[in-house]
C-alpha cells in the first residue's frame, strides 16, 4: 500500500524516540561514529510534522557502515545505499508507515552535513517560518494523503528557498572544527614510551584556516597537549591569531583547554581574550578565553 501521509502536532516523545535510536546506532558503529543528530521536522519543538524520526549520522568511513548492514537490518531497517544522493547511506524502517530514516555521511562531506544542521537550527529559531511551513505541510497532506511525490513536490520550492536562507544565516565554524578534530582522533602507540591521539583539538585563525593537533603523551615531561600541537602547527605556517578553538576527549565530548594552553594563547595577541572556546558542541555554547583567565598578568605589555 502507498504511504499514508499524515501531519500531526508536535510530540515531545519524538525526542525520546530519537535518543533511544541514537544509542542503538552508536552501539553498532562504535568508533566509526562521529556524531548522531536529530534533524527534520520532528527535531523542531512545536513544529507540526509527519511522525517520522529523521537522523543524521556522521562517520569516519562509509565502508565500515556498509559492513554493518546486517546489524541495521536486525533493527528493522532497509539498507538502501546512496538512494539518489552521492556519498550518502540511506536507511529506513516502518515499511509503508515509515517511523525512522537515517542519513549517513562521511565527516568530510560537509556540504550535506551542514545543509541538514543549518535548516534544522533555522527552523528552531525562526518561528514565523515554522508557522508557514506547518500550514503548507498540513495543506499538502490533505491534498495528497497517499501521494508522497505530490506532497514532496508541493513543499520543494519552500524547502529550497529556506535552505539557502538557512545556509546564509548559519555559522558552520564549530561543525568544521569539530569534525576536523574528530577525523585525526585515533589512538597511536608510537613506541613503548609514547602514545598519541586520544585527545584532539582544532582551531580557526582570523584568516579562516583550520589547524589540528593530537595529544602526545610520553614517559617523560616532553609531551604535548592537543591544543598546543595545533597552535604549534599554526605558528609553523605563519599565523598567530586564533578566533575559535575546541578540544575533545576520545568519545567526542568537549573538554576545556588546560591552564598551560590558555596561558600560551593569551600570549599570542592582544586580541586573545576574545578567542571563543567551545564548551558544548550540541548547543554551540562557548566562552571567551579572557573569562577563563581574568586579570591576566601580561595584558599591559601589548600596549
Amino acid at each position: 500500500m502507498p504511504q499514508h501521509i499524515t501531519v500531526v502536532s508536535y510530540d515531545p516523545v519524538w525526542n525520546l524516540k530519537f535518543k533511544d535510536e541514537k544509542q542503538k546506532i552508536e552501539a553498532i558503529l562504535k568508533n566509526d561514529c562521529f556524531g548522531v543528530f536529530h534533524i527534520g521536522s520532528t527535531s523542531v519543538k512545536n513544529l507540526d510534522a509527519k511522525p517520522i524520526i529523521d537522523i543524521l549520522v556522521v562517520v569516519r568511513d562509509l565502508s565500515l557502515v556498509d559492513a554493518k548492514q546486517t546489524e541495521f537490518e536486525n533493527l528493522g531497517y532497509e539498507y538502501l545505499g546512496e538512494f539518489g544522493i552521492k556519498g550518502r547511506r540511506y536507511l529506513r524502517k516502518g515499511g509503508d508507515e515509515r517511523t525512522h530514516q537515517i542519513h549517513v555521511f562521511k565527516h568530510d562531506n560537509l556540504d550535506e552535513i551542514i545543509r541538514h544542521l543549518a535548516f534544522r537550527d533555522y527552523l528552531r529559531t525562526h518561528k514565523d517560518v515554522c508557522t508557514e511551513y506547518a500550514k503548507l505541510k498540513k495543506d499538502l497532506a490533505d491534498k495528497f494523503p497517499y501521494d508522497i511525490n505530490g506532497y514532496c513536490d508541493g513543499k520543494d520550492n519552500f524547502v529550497k528557498e529556506h535552505e539557502q536562507k538557512a545556509l546564509a544565516w548559519y555559522d558552520s565554524s564549530w561543525d568544521r572544527l569539530y569534525f576536523a578534530a574528530r577525523s585525526i582522533q585515533t589512538k597511536r602507540d608510537v613506541s613503548p614510551f609514547i602514545v598519541a591521539g586520544p585527545v584532539a583539538a582544532a582551531l580557526m585563525t582570523v584568516k579562516g584556516n583550520i589547524y589540528t593537533g593530537v595529544c602526545i603523551d610520553t614517559a617523560c615531561s616532553l609531551g604535548m597537549c592537543a591544543e598546543r600541537n595545533a597552535i604549534s602547527t599554526m605558528i609553523t605556517n605563519g599565523e598567530s591569531e586564533i578566533t575559535k578553538i575546541l578540544a575533545l576527549k576520545a568519545d567526542g565530548e568537549i573538554i576545556m583547554p588546560c591552564g598551560s594552553c590558555r596561558e600560551l594563547m593569551m600570549q599570542l595577541s592582544k586580541d586573545s581574550p576574545n578567542i571563543e572556546v567551545l564548551i558544548d558542541y550540541e548547543s554551540r555554547a562557548a566562552v571567551a578565553l579572557g573569562t577563563l583567565i581574568p586579570n591576566w598578568w601580561g595584558k599591559d605589555q601589548f600596549s
